[in-house]
């Protein structure tokens, strides 16, 4: 199973990089078109309310066909969103960039749908919680190429004049500073989907297993029916909502936060985002080693509280201090999509496939929590939005206590 392991893996990278080269564009489109938070949020609503509509129909599709399948299928999508940008820059329209956001997306969530069950059914069912956070342990590789591709072929295309310069500049002057930043974002998402090509042939040829294929009838409301009555299962699917909600605001909202307390322009900020990642990256492969010594559960009640802490300093502080707390809530996020999928998926059998679905439609919450959290910078400041965050924080914290009152 080494290569099919491999292939399938290397899939928690290219999710991971449309991820986080979104989260860039916020800032990306904020200078390019003069927006306000609320307006630059709806590329996350675009995406994750993608997410939520692509993933029960991947899952009903990868329960009628195969895991293979639907890879294949996600591989293609995701390449088209990605090729979609190149018309969206010749009309040099918001919406059709967010309609190529949600094509991509789409392509995503099947990927997410399809490969977090895959990798889980790839071995033992007492190992599947570390497999998948191995396999996760991939993911934030895949978001810090993201951010270095956003950075310096983005970011450092943006011109540096502000709203108010770009208002006392002609209508031609304008126009030719926002196409050139157009096209810096369209080229690095072209580049992005041909190398998907690439993996969708590598994928065509390879031999896959058939792991938990062997049922293809799709007894949709009595598997339903089952898993809302199972208590881990529902609820980690609140807690998966208010937690992707909470790492995508707190994502969002760095670069702007950090040229808030540091002075920095977006390229410079983005270099402590990028460091908030590499920390993630590397305390989700010690949290994994960890899980050999320390329940899961108990780990995932310790990140929550510290990630409640450091969200207050961040509410509260100001200047470095804001950003270690920023650095802070990535290390303790890294421990709790993967953690809580293998709770909310662990016995589920043949239902994993609906099941899966389920905590991948909770992705909603990062299409609906940022919103919220724009809206609140924008009434007030960025620090305060970071309530938003804090609570979604304290679910996953009572989930954990659930988890472990029931083990």
């Amino acid at each position: 199973m080494l290569l099919p392991f491999v292939l399938v893996t290397s899939l928690f990278f290219f999710w991971g990089l449309a991820n986080n080269m979104t989260d860039t564009l916020l800032s990306a489109f904020k200078r390019i078109m003069s927006m306000s938070d609320v307006q630059t949020s709806l590329i996350q609503m675009s995406f994750y309310g993608s997410y939520f509509c692509f993933a029960l129909p991947a899952a009903l599709f990868i329960k009628r066909f195969t895991y293979k399948s639907g890879v294949l299928l996600g591989l293609l999508l995701y390449a088209l969103g990605a090729m979609m940008f190149y018309p969206a820059s010749l009309t040099a329209s918001y919406t059709h960039y967010l309609i190529a956001i949600y094509v991509l997306a789409g392509g995503c969530s099947i990927l997410e749908t399809t490969a977090n069950p895959y990798i889980m059914s790839m071995g033992s069912v007492e190992t599947a919680t570390r497999r998948l956070n191995l396999a996760q342990a991939f993911n934030p590789i895949g978001s810090i190429t993201g951010i270095l591709l956003s950075q310096y072929f983005i970011l450092g295309a943006l011109n540096k004049a502000s709203a108010e310069d770009r208002l006392e500049m002609t209508a031609q002057e304008l126009t030719n500073i926002q196409m050139g930043e157009l096209n810096a974002v369209t080229y690095t998402y072209m580049g992005v989907g041909l190398v998907l090509l690439i993996v969708f042939f590598m994928m065509l040829l390879t031999r896959m297993p058939r792991n938990s294929d062997s049922s293809n009838s799709l007894d949709f409301f009595p598997t339903v029916k089952r898993l809302l009555a199972n208590k881990i299962y529902a609820w980690g699917v609140v807690a998966q909502f208010f937690y992707v909600g909470a790492q995508i605001g707190v994502w969002s909202y760095t670069i702007r936060i950090v040229m808030s307390e540091l002075g920095t322009d977006e390229q410079t900020s983005a270099n402590i985002y990028l460091l908030s990642i590499i920390c993630f990256s590397v305390s989700r492969f010690i949290f994994t080693f960890l899980m050999r010594y320390i329940h899961p559960s108990r780990l995932l009640m310790m990140a929550s509280l510290i990630a409640i802490v450091c969200t207050l300093a961040v509410i509260f502080s100001s200047g470095m201090v804001t950003v270690v707390a920023l650095i802070g809530i990535s290390i303790c996020m890294s421990l709790m999509f993967p953690t809580i999928y293998g709770f909310a998926l662990h016995g589920l059998g043949e239902d994993a496939k609906i099941g899966a679905s389920g905590l991948i439609m909770a992705i909603l919450g990062g299409a609906l929590l940022t919103p919220l959290q724009g809206w609140i910078s924008d009434l007030s400041t960025i620090h305060y939005a970071y309530a938003v965050p804090m609570i979604c924080f304290i679910v996953v914290a009572l989930y954990a206590r659930l988890v472990r009152k029931q083990a």
